[in-house]
């Protein structure tokens, strides 16, 4: 009964197929099996992900040359949709040996379909990975997921702009959002550029700001909506609007305004993951004009810190036909391959999970575009300052719910009534 009412409140939030079958033990009829050697995987971009999976195979052949990978293409929602339609029948035709999962919906599966997980509690050892990136990976102390690339976020700023106005990247680094807005005004009112845009349909920035603090949409147990009297999301709240009226962060539409206003050079800067990083060096002429600064943790928060997660993924093993296989594949490589991790930052430029690799010479070279930065370096130094935040297997359902608030807010709603009402929504909603 458990499963069948977490699926009815998935199909009432939209976000997953609907659910039928409530056997708790799979038909194991196999995946798409082409080969005893071959694997099915689903990945969704050619450039980061897939390409990752593609260099791991080269890697998994030195000592295993018949084994070969076969990917899928595909979006993380239509993933999510179609692992939700086969594992609410009870079948497992058409599963891929291998999943990617963004880390803020693996909860949903781990907790509704553990059946069709392989565990890789044995496979993994957990205390060479961050420790953030185990929590939202396991569940009830088995670990699920094999911990893929760091959304370890920073703030790039164009250093020239900045300069302008007489600032150095030392005035950036190690502070507070207040002390960023001061910061911005000047540069606001020396160059006539923002620091910062953001999509008012998406609430990233707000999830940054929690994850700093070591806060979510949630409480601890991660079911439990946590808006109303949430210190961490209030306050985000009221920096996100101070930006916005002090006019240091402005607005984009989309994906593509927001690549627009910082290749422009209309806007100084962009506060994202790592995975940013390709479309920042997408304006060669902007060579040795950028830098990559802590992201700004939040004043009044006790144990805030200036590091913080957006975005990210783990691997995850079906139990069909070919598991061997699989996991032998992501245990030897991902679990534990050195050289992997080097060339997948250097021709990938994906960020690991996997802390020994940061040791590495490819994590410690100076990147020219960024001034001889050793940005890889910074950024393993601050996904290591991460707090661990359970997000619960309704994060986007909440984010849904929050922006609605959000906007009602920025446009002069007052705060308290906002938190008070979005919280009632999101208790009817979802509990």
């Amino acid at each position: 009964m458990k499963k069948i009412a977490l699926c009815m409140a998935m199909i009432g939030l939209g976000g997953l197929a609907a659910c039928g079958n409530n056997s708790d033990t799979p038909e194991r009829e196999g995946g798409d099996q082409n080969g005893a050697e071959e694997i099915t995987i689903w990945a969704w971009d050619p450039k980061f992900n897939i390409a990752a999976f593609e260099l791991a195979e080269s890697y998994h052949q030195e000592e295993n040359p018949d084994f070969k990978i076969n990917v899928t293409e595909i979006s993380q929602q239509d993933s999510v949709q179609k692992m939700n339609t086969i594992f609410s029948s009870g079948s497992t035709q058409g599963l891929p040996n291998i999943v990617l999962i963004e880390d803020f919906r693996a909860r949903n599966f781990l907790e509704v379909f553990p059946e069709y997980f392989v565990p890789l509690t044995e496979y993994i050892n957990v205390d060479e990975f961050m420790d953030y990136k185990i929590e939202v990976s396991s569940i009830d102390g088995e670990q699920y997921g094999m911990p893929f690339d760091s959304g370890v976020a920073g703030v790039y700023l164009r250093k020239s702009i900045i300069e302008e106005a007489g600032l150095e990247l030392s005035d950036f680094t190690n502070i507070t959002w207040q002390t960023f807005n001061e910061l911005g005004i000047r540069v606001k009112e020396a160059t006539g550029k923002p620091l910062l845009s953001i999509d008012m349909n998406d609430l990233g920035h707000l999830r940054m700001m929690m994850h700093s603090s070591g806060y979510w949409y949630t409480a601890e147990d991660g079911e439990t909506p946590f808006i109303d009297g949430n210190p961490s999301l209030k306050q985000g709240l009221e920096d996100l609007k101070m930006l916005l009226d002090s006019g240091v962060m402005t607005t984009h539409n989309g994906w593509d305004q927001m690549l627009a206003g910082f290749n422009s050079g209309e806007v100084a800067g962009v506060l994202q993951g790592n995975w940013i990083t390709p479309s920042v060096k997408a304006e060669e002429s902007q060579s040795g004009d950028w830098a990559v600064v802590p992201v700004p943790k939040q004043e009044s928060i006790e144990g805030s810190v200036n590091a913080t997660n957006l975005g990210g993924s783990s691997i995850y093993v079906l139990d069909i036909d070919g598991k061997e296989e699989a996991l032998s594949y992501i245990a030897d490589v991902f679990g534990k391959n050195i050289a992997f991790y080097e060339e997948l930052i250097q021709t990938v430029g994906a960020i690991g999970s996997y802390v020994p690799a940061s040791q590495g010479d490819a994590y410690h070279a100076p990147d020219p575009f960024f001034d001889d930065q050793a940005i890889y370096q910074d950024f393993m130094n601050w996904a290591n300052e991460i707090p661990s935040v359970n997000f619960g297997k309704n994060t986007y359902a909440l984010e849904d719910i929050m922006n609605q608030g959000f906007l009602d807010y920025v446009n002069g709603a007052d705060l308290d009534e906002v938190l008070k009402n979005t919280q009632m929504i999101a208790d009817n909603q979802l509990n």
